[in-house]
This record gives C-alpha cells, sequence and structure tokens, in this order.
C-alpha cells in the first residue's frame, strides 16, 4: 500500500510541476526558461540542425520572403489598407517593406510603452508605495506601482505589494491616539483621462490614470472612477482592523514628514511580461508615466509620448508618422507605421536590457492573446510570438516569427479598414500571412 501512496503522490508532484503551480515556490515566482520543459510543438522553435545545414546559414532572401506572403496579402479579407514590414531580426536589414504609412496601431502600441519604460528604468527597478507620517496625520503615497493588490495575492509574479500588508507595517508605528488619513497622487500630473479616448471607454474597459490604485483599478466587472479614493477608503478600513483609530474619511493631499512604513512592487521585468501577455490598459498608462517621470518628463500622456519618441529615435528606430495619445492603443488617433514597430521589435531581440518584453509576448497555439491561434502544426505553431492589436475594423500583429530553418524574423502586420469584415475572417487572415513567412526556407 504504502509505495502506491508514494507513486501516488510522486505523481501529483509531477503534474503540478509541469502546469507550473509549484512556481511560486521553486522559482518565487514563473520559472526561467532553463528550468521549463517545452510544449509538444514549441520545441520547434530549435532547429534540427540537419535542417538547419540543409537551408543555410546566410543572408535571408527578401524577394523570397516577399513572393511567399504575396498571396495572403491580397486576401479581401484585409480590407483596403494593409502593411506588412518583415526585419531581419540578426542585422537589422528590411527584409519586406509593404508599407503603407501610420496606421491604428490598436494595442501593439503597448510594445512601444514596454521598450521606454524599460529603456528608462531598466528590469529590475521597482516602484514604492509609503505612508508618511506629519503629526496627527498618516498619508498614503501612490508610488505608481500598477499591480498594488487589497490584500497579498498567492502565487502571483506581479502581485508583490499590498495594502494589507502596509497597514500591518503602518499600525505597529502609528502610536497612539487618532489620526486622519490623507492620500497623495501627485506623482503624476495631467489629466486622468486621454482626450482622445472614445466616450464610454472609462468605466468599462479602462479606469482613470492614477499613482495610487488597487487591483488595478477594478471593481466587479468593470472599473472604479476615482480609483485613488477607494484605495485610501480601503486603507483606512484596514488600519481601524488594526487598532489605528482613524478619523473622518480620506481627503486627497500633499505628502510631508517622515517615512513609517513601505511596500515595493515586483521588478519591472515581470510587470512588463505580465502587461504584455494580459493586454492590460491600465498597467500601460501607468508605465508610460513611469518611463516619462524617469526621463525628466512630467507624468502625463504627453510626457510619455516623448519619451517613447525619443527612446526609438535614440535606438534608430524609424519614426516617421509617430503619433502616440496613450500608453494603451485605446486611443483611435494613435498613428504608428509597420516600419516603427518591425525596427522597434528588432531592437528588443538584440538587447538584452529589454528582454523580458519577449518573454512577455503571447506565443502562437500556447498562450496570451494567441493561445487559440496558429494551434495546428504547421500554421506557426509554437514559430510566432507577437502582440496582438484589435480596435473595431483594426487588427494588428507584432513581434518575431521564426521561419523554416531557425532564423529569426521582426514583423509588423497592420490592416485598419476592416469594419465591414467579419473580425474572425479578418483575424484569421492575418494568421495566414504569419504563417506563409514561418513557411519560408528564405535563403540559400
Amino acid at each position: 500500500m504504502l509505495p502506491l501512496l508514494v507513486l501516488v503522490t510522486l505523481a501529483s508532484i509531477a503534474a503540478l510541476y509541469v502546469r507550473g503551480d509549484l512556481n511560486p515556490i521553486l522559482c518565487d515566482g514563473p520559472c526561467g526558461p532553463q528550468y521549463v520543459t517545452p510544449p509538444e510543438g514549441l520545441a520547434t522553435q530549435s532547429p534540427d540542425p540537419d535542417e538547419a545545414a540543409a537551408v543555410g546559414s546566410g543572408p535571408i532572401d527578401g524577394r523570397e520572403l516577399a513572393a511567399a506572403v504575396a498571396g495572403p496579402l491580397r486576401s479581401e479579407a484585409l480590407g483596403g489598407r494593409t502593411s506588412l514590414v518583415a526585419v531581419d531580426a540578426r542585422d537589422g536589414k528590411v527584409l519586406v517593406d509593404e508599407g503603407d504609412g501610420a496606421q491604428i496601431p490598436a494595442s501593439t502600441t503597448k510594445l512601444l510603452t514596454a521598450v521606454a519604460v524599460l529603456d528608462a528604468w531598466g528590469p529590475d527597478a521597482r516602484f514604492t508605495t509609503s505612508v508618511v507620517r506629519d503629526g496627527g496625520r498618516l498619508v498614503l503615497v501612490g508610488g505608481g506601482d500598477p499591480y498594488l493588490t487589497d490584500a497579498k495575492s498567492k502565487g502571483s509574479s506581479v502581485e508583490r505589494a499590498d495594502l494589507a500588508t502596509l497597514a500591518a507595517a503602518t499600525a505597529k508605528k502609528a502610536g497612539r491616539g487618532p489620526v486622519t488619513l490623507g492620500y497623495d497622487v501627485s506623482l503624476f500630473e495631467g489629466p486622468e483621462v486621454s482626450p482622445a479616448w472614445e466616450d464610454g471607454y472609462v468605466g468599462s474597459v479602462v479606469a482613470p490614470v492614477s499613482p495610487l490604485w488597487i487591483d488595478r483599478g477594478r471593481v466587479g466587472a468593470g472599473r472604479s472612477t476615482d480609483p485613488a479614493a477607494d484605495a485610501a477608503r480601503r486603507f483606512a478600513e484596514l488600519l481601524r482592523a488594526r487598532g489605528v483609530e482613524v478619523t473622518g474619511e480620506p481627503t486627497e493631499t500633499r505628502a510631508s514628514g517622515a517615512t513609517i512604513a513601505t511596500v515595493r512592487s515586483a521588478p519591472l521585468s515581470r510587470i512588463v511580461e505580465q502587461f504584455l501577455a494580459d493586454s492590460d490598459n491600465e498597467v500601460a498608462e501607468v508605465l508610460l508615466r513611469q518611463a516619462a517621470l524617469k526621463a525628466g518628463q512630467p507624468g502625463s500622456f504627453a510626457g510619455g509620448a516623448k519619451v517613447v519618441s525619443q527612446v526609438l529615435s535614440e535606438a534608430g528606430v524609424d519614426t516617421a508618422g509617430l503619433v502616440i495619445n496613450d500608453g494603451s492603443g485605446l486611443s483611435r488617433k494613435n498613428r504608428i507605421s509597420a516600419r516603427t514597430l518591425a525596427e522597434a521589435m528588432a531592437e528588443v531581440s538584440s538587447t538584452p536590457r529589454l528582454g523580458s518584453i519577449l518573454s512577455g509576448l503571447p506565443v502562437g497555439g500556447f498562450s496570451g492573446t494567441l493561445e487559440n491561434r496558429y494551434v495546428r502544426s504547421g500554421q506557426a505553431r509554437g514559430l510566432v510570438r507577437a502582440k496582438t492589436g484589435t480596435l473595431t475594423g483594426v487588427h494588428a500583429l507584432s513581434g518575431l516569427v521564426t521561419l523554416s530553418g531557425g532564423r529569426p524574423v521582426a514583423f509588423a502586420l497592420m490592416s485598419d479598414d476592416t469594419k465591414d469584415v467579419n473580425p474572425f475572417v479578418t483575424q484569421a487572415a492575418l494568421d495566414r500571412v504569419v504563417a506563409a513567412m514561418a513557411d519560408c526556407a528564405c535563403g540559400a
């Protein structure tokens, strides 16, 4: 009986390991690739040595690649305005340039936000939420931690800081007697809501941007319209539960005095991975402001947009026609060319500081917004790692695709005139273009 019990226990542990349920214990969050057995199909990203030798290691033939995608690009399902730019990820050479100028990028905008914030802060940066005491007043100071939560989460790699822990630490140093509670959101400035967003977005698909919120401003299925005040009220409740006599309602103020308690976010690298995998609008807007602040600009939509343009230009990325109104891509007034996105992804692939962008991208047939796309072998399953972008009439993909033989190509595929086409039909047409790239040997 004992041997059977041991076997069952070992089998259960093995199942939990494969599923990743033991990651928080083994790796303090998601385990690195060296600890993960790739799922069946994903391992095809590492080419067979004989196949690679047969294909050759010379330059990728852009003419062959262009010919491979010519048919799929003519699909009527892509509407009247489509761009494809492909760049050799190894040397930055433009292989295919079927660009049609700057287009509506939707959530592929988040790639540029990620580049800007990682370039500014580096992957190990953390953001601090603090409490300051000034006489009989405590002030909760927002530090721009996009994943600050109400209570500690188990197994999350990004929800590291929480109000409950901060309240417990504050209660130990708050002393006796009543206190009032304020909250400081002065880290960011400018409008909390982009004037370039559609009416109805706030409260449904995005919360007002704030350096202080809990659970990304989520309230049930909707969003808070005043996330900082909601966070402060919750903090007051947590303090009272720990014996601190908080009088009155929290009020917005500016902090002054001595810091008595802090909590710190997850490393920026993990934050970037998570927000790209989830395509999180709220996190994107906070990170855009963090990039601006680190670069010496105002923590605003405009400050962030300026830093994105500067970072790309300094990296040698073509920014012709670039217009940024937000960090999430919700604005239909944003304009980014396929060339900008493709060259940015080539820069990402060659810059270790930006590595968490690649590791956070959904993988075709396996994860995130690409989990249910490219699901069959032979259709780029496991060979495309990309950020999606979708608005009404707008579809985009940008990332890396591995060609036959194992050579990586950075690409951006954009179509923003498809309002009269079933979106699933357009999505399938986009996938056929990328699958055609993955099938191309494209070189001697």
